[in-house]
């Protein structure tokens, strides 16, 4: 990684910063950019413990982030908590059974 962490690792990195600073429909077409990024989990978990409330994060519009916020109002670390989501879909991928993580976030 990178010296600037995984801001540096983004498939954003050699785009225009004020093409994920879109408004209206042209915010989907700035989340194509999010599409395959590596470090996209650790973009969203940023802006939703930071309440980065411009912008696409992690393929989220400001709007989804926030009604995200809104449902989960309870969270103190989103990062923690993405991260454990991840990690419990990958075992589901690998072992074809559902995690009680998984059940635990339903």
């Amino acid at each position: 990684m990178s010296s600037l962490g995984w801001r540096g690792e983004g498939a954003c990195r050699g785009t225009d910063p004020d093409a994920l600073f879109e408004t209206g429909s042209a915010q989907n077409r700035a989340k194509t950019v999010c599409t395959g990024c590596p470090v996209r989990l650790e973009c969203l978990a940023y802006a939703l413990d930071n309440r980065e409330w411009f912008g696409v994060w992690g393929g989220m519009t400001q709007r989804e982030r926030r009604a995200l916020l809104r449902s989960r109002p309870n969270v103190t670390s989103w990062r923690h908590l993405l991260e454990n989501a991840q990690a419990a879909a990958e075992l589901e991928a690998a072992t074809g059974a559902r995690t009680s993580v998984q059940a635990k976030a339903s």
